[in-house]
């Protein structure tokens, strides 16, 4: 599978990842998928400590354990889970970042991360003190390299000015355009996209029309009403009949070169083969590339607050 790199960093990770959320509890089930996923050029996963209260991590520890070396690995930091397990508190501080991080790599049996993202963020936090907790796990080697995971146009702006972070992930997919606004400013950086969502929970595959109206309910998605669903998605289907729907949906992310990986979930290993060949088909033409930007709007972070 062809590579990219994040940032200016020597992360080089496949243009399709793994995000791991959706790999369940149960142990073979989901190094299986793991084993799915690397054995067809799949280089870059990515979890983090707050999915399954830290079993996610523990799973993903155990399926690349014998070839950690080969693995791209992210997590994410932030989300303090309660006593109780009822929920989670928000927690960027530098101490317990640094206390976190100890517990994911038990979890993650390795003595280094490769991507280390906070998992949020407010422009309430002690943003200068979480940097340094970061720097610090670098220069302490147990970190490689940092991002973070936000749509807050305020904290990135921070991030980008204050930081060296190579990576912010987002939400991106054809059917919510919203972090085009910031490519511009992220490539004059040097930081790249890592596009979570890129399938819109699966309203962007090749399930029937009905079927993905029907999941939906009576809701729409985002901006989206059900009704515009039902006509951007059949018209979809008609923009380049020589592309699945996941081959546009996934190319579309990818054609922009400060995008730098895609990072669908899967439940079962044949959404990872469908992803994959689907990230192996041709890119997509320039004229293919705009009609699919004609077809879905491009909303801002700003009409979403």
């Amino acid at each position: 599978m062809r590579k990219r790199q994040l940032g200016q960093s020597d992360l080089y990770v496949s243009e399709v990842g793994l995000g791991c959320m959706s790999l369940g509890t149960e142990e073979k089930h989901a190094v299986s998928l793991i084993d799915a996923a690397i054995d067809r050029g799949i280089n870059y996963l990515d979890t983090a400590d707050l999915y399954e209260f830290g079993l996610n991590e523990e799973l993903v520890g155990k399926a690349i354990n014998h070839r950690r070396n080969d693995i791209i690995l992210a997590t994410k930091v932030g989300n303090r889970w309660k006593e109780d397990k009822s929920g989670w508190s928000w927690d960027p501080s530098k101490a317990y970042i640094k206390e976190a991080v100890k517990q994911s790599l038990l979890r993650l049996k390795t003595d280094y991360i490769d991507l280390y993202q906070l998992h949020g963020g407010t422009i309430e936090d002690h943003i200068d003190e979480t940097i340094e907790a970061f720097e610090e796990l670098k220069q302490e080697g147990i970190i490689r390299y940092y991002g973070i995971s936000s749509i807050r146009s305020n904290v990135i702006k921070e991030y980008l000015n204050k930081s060296s972070i190579v990576s912010i992930m987002m939400q991106y997919s054809l059917l919510d355009r919203r972090p085009e606004e910031w490519f511009s400013l992220l490539k004059e950086h040097h930081v790249s996209v890592i596009a979570r969502g890129p399938l819109a929970k699966g309203l962007l595959t090749e399930k029937p029309l009905a079927l993905k109206l029907e999941k939906l309910q009576d809701k729409g998605y985002l901006s989206y009403s059900k009704a515009e669903l039902e006509k951007r998605l059949g018209e979809l289907e008609n923009v380049d009949t020589s592309h699945s729907l996941t081959e546009l949906a996934l190319h579309y992310c990818l054609y922009q070169d400060v995008v730098g990986a895609v990072i669908p979930g899967a439940s079962n290993v044949q959404q990872i083969t469908e992803n994959v060949a689907a990230s192996e088909a041709r890119p997509l033409t320039v004229e293919t590339y705009e009609r699919l930007q004609n077809l879905f709007k491009l909303d801002t972070y700003e009409q979403h607050r």
